[in-house]
C-alpha cells in the first residue's frame, strides 16, 4: 500500500500549515509506515494517510509525485 505523510521537518519547530510538507512511501500497514518514518528521519509527523485508487491516480498526476525508499 501508498501512504502519504504528512510531516515538519524541524521537530523543535512549532508546526504551522505553510510549512507541512509531504512523502510518500510503501508499507504493508500504518504502523508499519509510522515505523519505517520513525526509524529513518527526526521528521514531527502530523498524520499519516493510506491512499486509495483514486487519490493515488490523483497524486501520480502531479510531476513531483515520487515514492520516497529509506
Amino acid at each position: 500500500m501508498i501512504y502519504k505523510v504528512y510531516y515538519q521537518e524541524h521537530p523543535e519547530r512549532n508546526p504551522k500549515r505553510e510549512t507541512t510538507v509531504s512523502l510518500y512511501l510503501t508499507a504493508d500497514s500504518l504502523p508499519q509506515a509510522r515505523e519505517i518514518i520513525e526509524e529513518n528521519t527526526t521528521y514531527n509527523v502530523e498524520a499519516i494517510e493510506e491512499l486509495t485508487d483514486k487519490a493515488l491516480t490523483y497524486e501520480k498526476a502531479n510531476p513531483d509525485f515520487e515514492i520516497t525508499t529509506f
